[in-house]
């Protein structure tokens, strides 16, 4: 790799940046100065050191996001705030989030530049759980709670594939529950509690496979995974069997 394109992906400045820092001597590599922005490294052994910091390159970028409502889950758009504009700079390049969360749900939501890892979570043959919280207005009837748990018609040539249900709190107008799912359709936990009579008023993700949203990140903000956390995704998906 150019020693330039390395600092750029760092995101350490723009390519003329990077290259006025490296004619200036301020990058060495393997403890020698180097003045030349063409200089090839081997990005995986080579020691840079940059205005006496080392660099550590890192293809591949994962973060934890706690969605917030209100902000639209897209890499851009003209006129909504996106998951992608709460990220720090520097972050890393070519992030997108890990599917979707509705502008009003809130949650759990991983973003990554990781493509084939956010393609096996994605898959329907993986059968990836996912977890909400919901709170919904409404009445559940033991018929209902059956139809979540056994698969529910929503619209869809075929019905939705069996949901595991953990209820909270019931009353005679509202109920509280967590609803885990290995679909990924539209609006799909909306449209399930729906199609048994309740209405979603409040709707938040707590996980997605191995990884469960952190509850000391406060809504609006992001962290890396640890080292833990990146392991146990990939090895969920690595095993888990085409279904």
């Amino acid at each position: 790799m150019r020693l330039d394109k390395f600092l750029c992906d760092l995101q350490l400045g723009t390519r003329s940046h990077v290259k006025d820092a490296i004619k200036k001597g301020l990058v060495s590599v393997n403890g020698v100065p180097v003045r030349l922005p063409e200089w090839k490294l081997d990005e995986r052994r080579d020691t840079v050191i940059y205005m006496g910091k080392s660099l550590t390159y890192l293809q591949f970028h994962y973060y934890m996001l706690h969605k917030p409502a209100g902000i639209v889950t897209a890499t851009r758009d003209q006129h909504e705030t996106t998951v992608m504009d709460l990220l720090p700079a520097g972050c890393g390049k070519n992030l997108s989030p890990v599917g979707r969360l509705d502008k009003d749900t809130e949650g759990l939501l991983l973003i990554t530049n990781d493509g084939e890892l956010a393609h096996r979570l994605l898959s329907p043959k993986k059968h990836v759980e996912k977890t909400y919280y919901l709170e919904c207005s409404g009445v559940l009837t033991a018929d209902g709670l059956a139809m979540l748990e056994n698969g529910v018609d929503i619209g869809d040539e075929a019905v939705t594939q069996p949901a595991k249900v953990r209820l909270i709190t019931r009353s005679d107008c509202s109920y509280h529950m967590e609803l885990t799912i290995t679909e990924g359709r539209f609006h799909q936990v909306k449209r399930m509690v729906q199609a048994v009579g309740g209405s979603v008023t409040y709707l938040k993700r707590l996980s997605m496979g191995t990884l469960s949203l952190d509850t000391d990140l406060p809504k609006g903000s992001c962290r890396p995974l640890t080292e833990q956390e990146l392991s146990d995704l990939k090895q969920l998906t690595a095993t888990t069997p085409d279904r």
